[in-house]
């Protein structure tokens, strides 16, 4: 069996992409500021299967970088030994959503508790009235688990 190539979208369907995908893990976002030099943040996301999304409220400063130039990055990475780390790089689009975005809340209710989520989502509530849904479809996907997948300077 011929192992698949870095860049496939297929290694999405992996055991350890799924794991990442599925961790409380906050993603690493890098775009290109509008002042031309990069910027990695972290961020919450859900992944619905097909698509990563993320929120932000409306007056972030990465939504004008984005919508400039929409071509992002993202990691998601764990800190334990043989280390995993899930590699994606794609295009953002945006779109602005009245209240909470649903995905969010996902995020919040995975990232926290449900009990926790609630207090939180209704704190946000009365700090924004909308946010913005950040969406990339993947373009190309790599994954590292550092067993079976090394980066390709350990690679023979």
């Amino acid at each position: 069996m011929l192992a698949v190539k870095q860049g496939d979208l297929s290694l999405l369907q992996h055991p350890a992409s799924q794991e990442l995908l599925h961790s409380k893990i906050p993603a690493r976002l890098a775009y290109i500021a509008t002042d031309g030099t990069p910027r990695v943040v972290p961020i919450w996301f859900h992944w619905n299967g097909r698509e990563i999304v993320m929120a932000t409220p409306p007056k972030a400063p990465k939504l004008k970088a984005l919508a400039k130039n929409p071509k992002v990055s993202l990691t998601i990475d764990d800190n334990t030994f043989p280390h995993k780390v899930l590699l994606i790089r794609g295009s953002a689009r945006l779109e602005p959503v009245e209240g909470i975005v649903p995905e969010y809340a996902a995020a919040a209710e995975r990232y926290f508790d449900p009990v926790m989520a609630k207090g939180w989502l209704g704190q946000l509530r009365t700090m924004v009235s909308s946010m913005v849904r950040i969406t990339i479809t993947p373009e190309w996907v790599g994954l590292l688990d550092f067993q079976t997948r090394f980066p390709s300077a350990l690679a023979g």
